[in-house]
């Protein structure tokens, strides 16, 4: 197999704030920054709806279910159509429906018409936009910030999240608390809106794809083999889920803390998330800092017993001048542990599978917080809000614990930019785009003193294999012929392996194949099988 040289690239870190000079990312950012706001009201609006219904406590936590539980169902679906469709129209045309939705909930909460039932019906609608919008967001910030600028967009995606955190649940509290739900449901009707404006004023260079453009099906397919086969991500997506689960307590049950133990009214409650808010800001701030002073482990460590021990003085000392500052540090903990992951799994992904793996990173952040709040809503009726915050404070703290056994290793400077280095292949049959599947044989000649590093080489090169195309994969060593070793791999079709060919592989995955090619004798032997009843 012909391999080409690839240059690698060096991260130079730049200003936290250097993104926002691209007008194209400003104003997308603001727009964003309105749509979360829209969103962080519209929960407000809805959990203080029912606040006051028998049986608060699971109608309150059933909001926060409804709003975040579309994810499960749509976040993969949602990365795959933003890894095959133009990103920039499918924003536009969600954005159009989400206004639609809010704009009709705005109209039936003021004629006085809606119940329960019916509002998480909308709540559950609005998720389902969210859901398809978050991925194709993701994917498109490296389309308008350089490279080297993605860990800032990343925390400053942070901030905007924040700042909507701290901003939007205040104002609604206000607003909920003078003027009702209605009106707060119309101004999310408008944040989408704003959003929609925005993204049609981005004049999008059009792109040519790489190669046939992918079907659905087998990008939805090609992005959960990505995830399987990559142990880093995997490890980030349990490092979040641990945090996760317990944490949401906070976003469940907050309106009840707010209303039963402290006495507050909606503008007390939007003050809370506001302190969260401003806790999350905070900690955006640090974020430079605590990346050069703590190890991704160490800040797992540190964020995850923070927050317990915010979770425990909302327990033990539920008092008004007690919660407020316990949210902050919360706020701090949740974000830099959220941004950290988050610019973790950015800067590892490869372009071409980018927006799945992080609609698999948000199913699994979003399904936590919905699959948590449902689970601590039925916790605090069974035993009250105070053990509810105990028992989440404990696993917290346990959960930050386990670094030791399950640490997270970033690799966060190899070369995940493209890498074109494979040798085109050369075939007397003409196989069909859907044929398939396609059995490939590497022929290796190894000497004996190279067999043990040899193996261990092939061991980090099977899960390249595996992460862009391959379904199985096998290592054989001929018993008459002991040096010669063969690598066979099976690909689901040949437009599968043509993707191998011409934008799956990275500068990582080059030079784990080189380290290969070095331990043995002469170049790779490559041969393609093709399926029998389907040749010419």
């Amino acid at each position: 197999m012909a391999l080409a040289q690839t240059a690698q690239k060096t991260e130079v870190p730049g200003s936290a704030w250097q993104p926002l000079r691209e007008p194209v990312f400003r104003a997308l950012w603001i727009a964003v920054l309105a749509g979360n706001a829209g969103t962080w009201m519209q929960t407000v609006g809805a959990q203080w709806l029912v606040v006051s219904e028998p049986d608060a406590a699971t109608w309150v936590s059933l909001v926060q279910t409804a709003t975040t539980l579309p994810v499960l169902l749509f976040a993969l679906p949602a990365g795959a159509l933003a890894d095959v469709l133009d990103r920039r129209w499918l924003l536009l045309g969600v954005q159009v429906g989400l206004f639609a939705v809010a704009a009709t909930l705005a109209a039936v909460t003021a004629a006085g018409r809606v119940g329960p039932a019916l509002l998480l019906v909308f709540t559950f609608l609005l998720g389902c936009g969210q859901a398809l919008t978050l991925p194709s967001w993701q994917a498109v910030i490296p389309e308008i910030v350089p490279h080297d600028q993605l860990p800032s967009a990343s925390a400053l995606g942070a901030v905007n999240t924040n700042l909507a955190r701290s901003a939007g649940p205040a104002l609604a509290g206000l607003l909920v608390a003078h003027f009702g739900s209605a009106l707060v449901f119309a101004l999310n009707a408008l944040s989408f809106a704003i959003f929609a404006v925005a993204l049609l004023r981005w004049r999008r260079p059009p792109r040519r794809p790489a190669g046939h453009p992918e079907r659905f099906g087998a990008a939805l397919r090609a992005g959960g083999r990505y995830v399987r086969f990559s142990p880093v991500i995997r490890r980030v997506l349990g490092r979040v889920l641990l945090f996760v689960l317990p944490g949401s307590v906070v976003w469940g049950l907050l309106p009840l803390v707010a209303s039963r133990e402290l006495r507050m009214g909606a503008g007390g409650y939007g003050l809370l998330l506001a302190a969260l808010g401003v806790g999350a800001i905070a900690g955006a701030l640090l974020m430079p800092r605590a990346r050069r002073v703590l190890s991704t482990n160490r800040t797992i460590v540190a964020t995850g017993v923070v927050y317990g021990a915010a979770l425990l003085v909302i327990a033990l000392v539920p008092h008004r001048y007690a919660v407020p500052p316990a949210l902050v540090a919360a706020g701090l903990a949740w974000m830099m542990l959220v941004s950290r992951m988050n610019a973790a799994m950015q800067l590892f992904l490869p372009n071409w599978v980018r927006a799945r793996s992080l609609a698999v990173y948000q199913l699994v952040f979003a399904g936590g917080q919905a699959l948590g709040a449902f689970a601590w809503g039925q916790v605090a009726g069974a035993v009250g809000l105070r053990p509810a915050f105990a028992v989440a404070a404990v696993l917290m703290s346990a959960g930050a614990l386990t670094v030791r056994r399950w640490p997270v290793h970033t690799h966060e400077n190899e070369d995940h930019s493209p890498a074109v280095f494979w040798a085109e292949p050369h075939l007397m049959l003409q196989p069909h785009l859907d044929d398939g599947p396609i059995l490939v044989s590497v022929t290796y000649r190894v000497r004996e003193a190279d067999v043990s590093g040899f193996l261990a080489a092939m061991r980090r090169l099977r899960g390249s294999r595996q992460r862009t195309g391959a379904t199985r994969w096998g290592l054989f060593r001929d018993g008459a012929e002991p040096g010669r070793f063969v690598e066979v791999y099976l690909v689901p079709t040949w437009e599968e392996h043509l993707r191998q060919h011409e934008s799956r592989l990275t500068g990582e995955d080059e030079r784990i194949e080189r380290a290969v090619i070095a331990l043995a004798e002469g170049p790779p032997e490559v041969r393609h099988l093709l399926p029998a009843e389907h040749s010419d």
